[in-house]
């Protein structure tokens, strides 16, 4: 943070004339309220006047203690003194005793004045809300978003609703509802906040913040934060001794001759419930049926031991102005209070004499800023943008994070490490560089602050815009020449700034020289612009100048950036004589010669080409374009395009080339749909003309292979099977020639099956088709004869290929099959084949498919007998066959009644004798 000297963000300095000697003060509403030195008489002066000329003046019922004001509902709430009792008191309408002598109405909570009280002018009365409570009141704080009441007291907290109660068509009073009560055992609270169901409880040294939380019934948390009975302030009795020394913190103060004083402790997030603080609910509220469930959520516990290096006595060492401080953006802002919804962020501000500290709430518990006072610090306030210090004798200012946070939680891609780590990182960091990346850092963080709070005019807004790009630029610029740990923050600032890389380079240029190198920064920023490629396409002149500034800074990563999209205007002789010289200072690399063999291209000589790609195995060129596939391709989603080297692979070495893809794929370098876009692309302008070439066929078989992911498995062979069908139906391939047969992939591939020999049978290999369809149907046959291809998801294809031939009725009989439907199958084959119905039968009906031989196919080979006649040898041998497998599992008994009474006795007499042996 920056500590502002003389140099406050104040439109305006006001002094108030009060009548009496002020005491207590707070502000809210554009008002000033002055509570007079005897604590009984109130003072509202308006703000936003020249002068600040008094509102109204009103007495309290009794002396004073404190007083809070809440923007929503603009009342004003006190504790207050009479006769040694403690009260709390609401304060509604105030404004109308700008008129004198007016009336004052006042009530207890839910108890609603009527009748003559509000008749003539009901809305110009002040009214005076007792609140009643079990204990006497310690502290309070009101919502800034809600108008709700949180009141502190010995043993607990107690949560008033704010209510709006309509009584007439003319007439609405705010009123009060008790709803909740947190019962504290072990700690009683000096100072409490709340905001956003957020509530903070602060001590001398210690503070708690839990959160208000809807539970949820499935959850364990519903055991640990169960509600208390409705008898409950009856019931609980706290032993004193035990809060005394609850966990943590136990003074012995039974001890005689010393102290103990607690540890330095600070509990994030879940960690924060072992802090030995229990809290339990209660609730109060008439609504009880529509609040839900809710429990306590701890979110941060930080504890203090006194520390008497700060110039501090043990007496004075206490915590003072805990505040919780919401911050909306953007359309938030915009929004009325009503539809503003939670805040982006909720902030936690707690101050000890000499250092105050600042927490981020919501989504991540983190420590967001520690300040250091240069003085002993009596009060302190939090904003949006700035920190308020109330010393001895002057007002001191410090710059905050809030919106550096919030920015982050806007856009989590924006890289806000350097902000939120601020201060840490300034104790290592030199005197030299300091002041100059501290200041910008500060302007930086203002200028986003009013970017994104968006209350300024169009006009106005385009010169903030201008103004924090120009900031983002001039932090990249100290970044990139700082040889620093922090110089990759470079690459965020630059990204910020709007800066063409072209621009960032000519900005690094002149403080750059080959004799004093480049700062890390830059380089940082510059390598990683290539490999994302996001950048703008290089113009030669700038593109060669890349080469260089990298041939001198980082030689290694040379084959990397001359793969860069963004490099394509680069001079392929110059790119040459920067890998050659690479080259020649250590063993050459696998991706340096393909980087080679790809400018060689460039420059159209193909005997270097050829010499580099020799060099190497194919397997560990498969290796090299793993670690850089842009030799092979460049972009990303919907705009893949092939390389060169690539398209030059496709008419000279097609196997390397799906080798290499498919070895991509599997290290996640590239996506299956960025690999189909690839192929498309590659075979655009060859003789096929389908949406699948066959090298793209050729790498999902490929793919099939090497895949062990079922998602992608189970996508392949869907592909695979509606190209094969496809095919299959149209019969009009170009002829170009696959990588792998069908033997092939059956011999390497688990998913691809050998085909049954009721298969083969129906469709022999002299089948009369083309040698291609052969093969796409051999390879449609295996993988239904395998064990992966579920045959319900390809159902919807086989509406296109018809039964009609012996090629569409083995593939129907074959999923017909793997669905269970045999007897259907068995029809099928007996009309259209009958020399495949033994094949299948013996293939297929086993184990408990067995009894389909004499339940269904015998009598259906019977019929077909009777209708063809004696002279159907294929029928007859069919018939013998199935008596035999009868024979063999039938009794004797059973068998005879299989026996058909038409039949021949000397044709069935063996297979009885058979059965009965």
């Amino acid at each position: 943070m920056v500590h502002v000297y003389n140099c406050h963000p104040f439109a305006s300095q006001h002094i108030v004339a009060a009548e009496q000697e002020p005491g207590l003060v707070c502000c809210g509403g554009g008002a000033v309220f002055v509570v007079s030195a005897g604590g009984c008489k109130i003072e509202a002066y308006e703000l936003q006047r020249e002068g600040c000329p008094l509102i109204c003046r009103f007495s309290s019922m009794g002396s004073v203690l404190s007083i809070r004001h809440s923007a929503v509902g603009d009342y004003l709430v006190t504790i207050e003194e009479k006769n040694k009792a403690t009260y709390l008191r609401a304060y509604t309408n105030w404004r109308y005793q700008a008129v004198e002598k007016t009336r004052v109405g006042v009530r207890l909570l839910g108890h609603l004045l009527r009748g003559s009280s509000f008749r003539g002018t009901p809305k110009e009365q002040m009214e005076i809300i007792e609140i009643p409570l079990f204990e006497p009141p310690l502290c309070m704080a009101c919502c800034s978003l809600t108008g709700d009441l949180l009141v502190g007291c010995a043993k607990s907290l107690v949560v008033f609703s704010l209510k709006r109660q309509t009584l007439s068509e003319q007439l609405s009073v705010l009123d009060f509802e008790r709803v909740l009560i947190l019962h504290i055992q072990g700690w009683s609270p000096s100072q409490v906040a709340f905001c956003a169901g957020y509530v903070a409880l602060q001590t001398e040294l210690e503070v708690l913040v839990v959160k208000l939380t809807p539970q949820q019934k499935s959850s364990a948390a519903a055991e640990e934060h169960a509600l208390l009975p409705e008898d409950i302030m009856t019931e609980t009795s706290i032993d004193e001794d035990a809060e005394m020394t609850k966990d943590g913190f136990s003074p012995l103060h039974a001890q005689e001759d010393f102290f103990l004083f607690p540890k330095h402790q600070e509990m994030l997030g879940n960690e924060a419930q072992e802090c030995g603080i229990s809290l339990v609910l209660e609730w109060t509220g008439m609504e009880a049926e529509s609040r839900g469930d809710m429990s306590v959520v701890y979110v941060l516990f930080r504890r203090f031991a006194p520390d008497f290096f700060q110039g501090c006595s043990v007496e004075e060492t206490r915590l003072h102005s805990l505040q919780l401080h919401p911050m909306f953006t953007g359309k938030q802002k915009e929004a009325s209070d009503s539809k503003r919804g939670e805040p982006t962020c909720v902030f936690v501000f707690f101050s000890l004499p000499n250092t105050g500290y600042m927490y981020s709430l919501k989504n991540t518990v983190e420590l967001v800023s520690t300040y250091q006072y240069p003085e002993k610090a009596h009060q302190a306030v939090l904003s949006d943008q700035f920190l308020y210090i109330i010393t001895r004798n002057a007002l001191q200012c410090f710059t905050v994070r809030c919106s550096a946070v919030a920015a982050r939680v806007d856009d989590p891609y924006i890289d806000t490490t350097m902000k939120v780590e601020y201060s840490k990182r300034y104790e290592q960091s030199s005197p030299s560089s300091q002041s100059c990346v501290h200041l910008l850092s500060e302007g930086h963080l203002l200028l986003r602050t009013a970017l994104l709070l968006q209350d300024c005019e169009s006009a106005e807004r385009a010169q903030l815009q201008e103004a924090f790009q120009e900031s983002c630029a001039q932090l990249g610029d100290c970044f990139s020449r700082f040889d620093k740990k922090d110089c990759h923050l470079a690459l965020p600032y630059y990204k910020m700034s709007g800066l063409a890389v072209t621009d960032v380079i000519k900005r690094n240029m002149p403080v750059s020289s080959i004799s004093a190198g480049y700062g890390k920064g830059f380089i940082f920023f510059l390598k990683h612009s290539l490999y994302e490629e996001t950048m703008e396409e290089l113009s030669k002149d700038m593109a060669d100048k890349v080469l260089e500034i990298f041939s001198v800074a980082e030689p290694a990563q040379l084959p990397h950036v001359v793969s860069s999209p963004s490099m394509l205007n680069a001079d392929p002789y110059s790119a040459m004589t920067h890998l050659r010289q690479l080259e020649a200072s250590g063993a050459p690399s696998i991706t340096l010669s393909l980087c080679v063999a790809s400018q060689a291209l460039r420059k159209g000589d193909l005997h270097t080409y050829r010499q580099q790609m020799d060099r190497h195995a194919e397997m560990l060129q498969v290796y090299g374009f793993i670690e850089e596939p842009k030799l092979l391709l460049h972009g990303r989603g919907k705009g893949v395009l092939p390389t060169i080297l690539a398209q030059h692979l496709h008419d000279t070495h097609e196997g390397l080339l799906v080798a290499a893809v498919v070895a991509l794929h599997e290290n996640s370098k590239i996506r299956l749909e960025e690999a189909d876009l690839f192929f498309q692309e590659l075979c655009k302008d060859g003789a096929e003309a389908d949406s699948s070439p066959q090298l793209l066929v050729d790498f999902w078989e490929a793919l099939l292979v090497a895949s062990s992911h079922e998602a992608i498995i189970q996508e392949l062979l869907f592909r695979l099977t509606s190209v094969y069908i496809d095919r299959i139906t149209r019969r009009d391939r170009s002829g170009v020639k696959a990588l792998k047969t069908a033997e092939d992939l059956i011999n390497s591939c688990s998913h691809y099956g050998m085909l049954y020999p009721w298969v083969s049978i129906l469709t022999p290999v002299q089948f009369n088709i083309t040698h291609d369809h052969q093969e796409d149907l051999h390879k449609l046959q295996s993988l239904l004869c395998g064990p992966t291809l579920e045959v319900s998801s390809i159902l919807p294809l086989l509406e296109q290929l018809t039964d009609s031939d012996r090629t569409g009725l083995s593939v129907h009989v074959l999923c017909a099959t793997k669905l269970g439907q045999h007897e259907t199958s068995i029809d099928r084959l007996l009309d259209r084949c009958p020399e495949a119905i033994i094949p299948y039968a013996n293939h297929e009906l086993q184990n408990d498919k067995l009894s389909l031989w004499w339940q269904k196919l015998f009598p259906e080979v019977c019929d077909r007998i009777r209708t063809a006649g004696n002279d159907n040898t294929v029928l007859l041998s069919a018939l013998k066959e199935t008596l035999v497998v009868a024979a063999k599992e039938l009794n004797p008994l059973d068998f005879l009644d299989l026996l058909p009474d038409d039949g021949t006795a000397h044709f069935f007499l063996p297979h009885l004798l058979e059965c009965s042996q």
